[in-house]
C-alpha cells in the first residue's frame, strides 16, 4: 500500500529557495568576485575623489577669500593695473593670478567679476567681455552684472544688437533687483541704435509699466516717441 505523500508546508518552500539562492549567489561570486573586486574598488576610489575634491574646493575657496581680501583695496582706489596684477612688495597677488588658480570658487568667481570691471575701467574691452562671459554663479545679482557688463562691452564696440541682447538677458536675470530699469533702458537704447525700433518701443513701454517710479522712466513718453518716429 502507498504512504501518501508528506505535504510540503510555505515556509519550508520559501525556506528551500533561500538556501537555493544563497548557494546560486555563492556561486555567482566565486564566478565573477575579480569583477566585483574590481567594481567595489572603483567605487570606494570614486567615493574618496570626491572627498578629496569637496576638500581641495574648500580650501581653495578660503585661499581664494583671503587673496581677494588683500587685493580688493587696489580696486576700491581705483588703481585698476595694481588690481590685475597684485604687488610683489607687499605680498598682494593680483585678481588675474585669483582667478588662474581658484577660479572655479565661489570667491574665484567673485573675482572674475572683479577682473572683468578692472579691464573695463582700463577700456580694455575684449579682455573685458572674456572674463565676463566666464563669469558662473547661482546669485541672480552677480549674474545680471556679469551680463550687463558683457553688454557694455559690446556696446563700446559698436556692437548695438549684441549689446541689447546682453543688457535685455540681464533685466531679466534680475528682473525685480534694483538695476533691472537701467538694464531695460540701456537695451531698449541699443536695439533703437542697431535699428530695432519696434524692440526698442517694446521695452520702454515695459520699464513704463514695471518701474513707474524709476529714474529711468522720468522722460520716457520722449524715448517712446524718438524710437517710434
Amino acid at each position: 500500500m502507498l504512504k501518501a505523500q508528506k505535504k510540503i508546508s510555505k515556509r519550508e518552500i520559501k525556506e528551500d529557495k533561500l538556501v537555493t539562492s544563497y548557494f546560486e549567489a555563492k556561486s555567482w561570486y566565486q564566478e565573477n568576485k575579480k569583477l566585483v573586486s574590481s567594481v567595489l574598488t572603483g567605487l570606494v576610489v570614486v567615493v574618496i575623489g570626491i572627498v578629496v575634491i569637496t576638500n581641495n574646493m574648500r580650501t581653495n575657496n578660503e585661499k581664494a577669500t583671503a587673496e581677494l581680501g588683500k587685493v580688493i583695496r587696489y580696486y576700491d582706489q581705483g588703481q585698476y593695473e595694481l588690481a590685475i596684477n597684485g604687488n610683489p612688495q607687499e605680498n598682494v597677488r593680483g585678481l588675474a593670478a585669483i582667478v588662474s588658480d581658484y577660479g572655479s570658487t565661489e570667491s574665484g568667481e567673485i573675482a572674475t567679476l572683479y577682473l572683468a570691471n578692472s579691464y573695463y575701467a582700463q577700456e580694455n574691452y575684449d579682455k573685458a567681455l572674456e572674463f565676463y562671459l566666464d563669469v558662473d554663479v547661482s546669485d541672480e545679482l552677480l549674474s545680471a552684472t556679469a551680463l550687463a557688463g558683457a553688454a557694455g562691452c559690446y556696446e563700446a564696440k559698436g556692437d548695438h544688437e549684441t549689446a541689447a541682447t546682453y543688457f535685455e538677458r540681464a533685466a531679466f536675470k534680475n528682473g525685480k533687483g534694483v538695476l533691472a530699469p537701467e538694464n531695460i533702458f540701456h537695451a531698449a537704447h541699443n536695439f533703437s541704435l542697431a535699428g530695432k525700433k519696434e524692440k526698442a518701443v517694446e521695452l520702454y513701454k515695459k520699464l513704463k509699466k514695471d518701474h513707474p517710479t524709476s529714474s529711468y522712466a522720468r522722460d520716457i513718453e520722449r524715448y517712446i516717441a524718438e524710437a517710434g518716429s
